[in-house]
């Protein structure tokens, strides 16, 4: 089965953005040291899968970041809403998190990019979840988007590494613990 991994950032106070999805407090925290694992963790995965907020974010950014296949789930966005330019390169899916996994896993990926707060939660209530990459930036922005929200039990997590970089940012990667 296709497994999911996470590579995000959030407030020290836990959030992966602003109510309305805006991230300028992340844009102020370039530390000029390169790209903290995120090209390698590019390589790794198949693809990504975000949702509608992530989706008009990163269309907000200008240039297409990715040259790897986007699955934006939404069941209120069609594909009239993908700009024409990237037509071949982002598809629209209404399926809950399950039935996307299991059509990705037909399709032949192993492992997907989940991104996006919302869109991690329920993929973390999911169980399709394998690893969580979370750089945490010394700002407390008091409210917004949740990285992590309700769960129905505990889930544990065993530490791969932890990296500081510049600035007080700190990478930590996570395996998630199976039963």
């Amino acid at each position: 089965m296709t497994t999911g991994h996470v590579f995000i950032a959030t407030s020290l106070d836990g959030f992966v953005a602003r109510s309305d999805h805006a991230l300028d407090w992340l844009m102020k925290q370039n530390t000029g040291e390169g790209d903290h694992g995120f090209a390698a963790f590019m390589d790794s995965v198949d693809g990504l899968v975000m949702g509608a907020g992530s989706f008009r974010t990163v269309l907000g950014f200008g240039e297409w970041p990715y040259t790897k296949p986007v699955v934006v789930m939404s069941s209120r966005l069609t594909e009239a809403d993908i700009p024409q330019h990237l037509a071949d390169k982002v598809r629209i899916s209404p399926l809950a998190p399950e039935a996307l996994m299991q059509g990705l896993n037909a399709a032949g990926w192993t492992r997907a990019y989940v991104d996006g707060g919302r869109l991690v939660q329920s993929f973390l209530r999911a169980g399709l979840i394998a690893e969580i990459t979370l750089t945490l930036i010394p700002i407390l922005i008091g409210s917004g988007i949740r990285l992590f929200g309700d769960l129905p039990a505990d889930l544990d997590l065993d530490l791969i590494s932890a990296e500081p970089f510049g600035e007080g940012l700190l990478k930590t990667h996570y395996r998630v613990r199976r039963g």
